[in-house]
C-alpha cells in the first residue's frame, strides 16, 4: 500500500495569520488534530497541531506552527510513512506532487488501513507512531 491508497484527500488547511483561538475552533469543528499551513498562493509553509497550541505561545498560527514540513509523494509506501512519522516524532505528513497538496496521511489513516485488514508490514510497534 502507498500514500494515495490511504490518504485523506479533503484536507483542511489554515492560513498563517489565523488567530490561535480560531485555529482551535477549526480543529474542533473538523475533528482534526493538525493541519498544513498555506500562504495566499496555496504553498505549504508549515504544519500546526494541537501540541503547538498547548506548548507554544503566540496569537497567530505563524507564531506556533512548525516551519519544517516533512512531506511524501503519493507513491510512498505506508511502511515508509510510518517510519518517517516515528523517526521525526510527527503525527501527519502532507502528500505532495510538484508543490501541490494532494492529501495528508495521519496516524489515524494508517490505523484505519490496519483495522480494515490491509497488509502493512510495520517494523515498529503501532503504539510508537
Amino acid at each position: 500500500m502507498v500514500a494515495k491508497d490511504i490518504m485523506t484527500r479533503d484536507v483542511v488547511t489554515v492560513g498563517p495569520t489565523l488567530a490561535v483561538k480560531e485555529l482551535a475552533k477549526v480543529f474542533m469543528k473538523n475533528r482534526i488534530s493538525g493541519a498544513p499551513v498555506v500562504n495566499k498562493k496555496g504553498k505549504i509553509i508549515g504544519v500546526v497541531s494541537e501540541a503547538d497550541i498547548v506548548a507554544k505561545k503566540g496569537k497567530q498560527v505563524k507564531n506556533i506552527m512548525s516551519a519544517k514540513v516533512i512531506q511524501v509523494d503519493e507513491g510512498t509506501a505506508v511502511e515508509a510513512i510510518a517510519s518517517i512519522m516515528t523517526h521525526h516524532n510527527i503525527k501527519r505528513v502532507p502528500v505532495m506532487e510538484e508543490g501541490k497538496l494532494l492529501g495528508i496521511v495521519s496516524r489515524a489513516d494508517i490505523i484505519r488501513a490496519i483495522a480494515m485488514g490491509k497488509h502493512i508490514a510495520l517494523h515498529t510497534p503501532v503504539y510508537d507512531l
